[in-house]
């Protein structure tokens, strides 16, 4: 089980940022958020508190979705 692995934020040419998620870590079965052939694209959440060096992810939740 891989429940922790390094990855890179990174700034591309264009002034877009890409937070970059190693596949081993991705494709643990355990791994919350869950992407497939037939859905490669998962919305996700980001956010964080002021004064505190953690980011929280999470997939993204419509307001009508349960």
């Amino acid at each position: 089980m891989v429940n922790e692995a390094k990855g890179i934020l990174f700034r591309r040419k264009d002034g877009k940022y890409l937070i970059y998620i190693p596949k081993a870590l991705a494709e643990d079965s355990m791994f919350p958020i869950k992407a497939t052939p037939a859905n490669p694209k998962v919305g996700i959440r980001i956010s964080f508190k002021a004064g505190y060096r953690k980011l929280t992810v999470e997939k993204w939740r419509e307001k009508n979705e349960a």
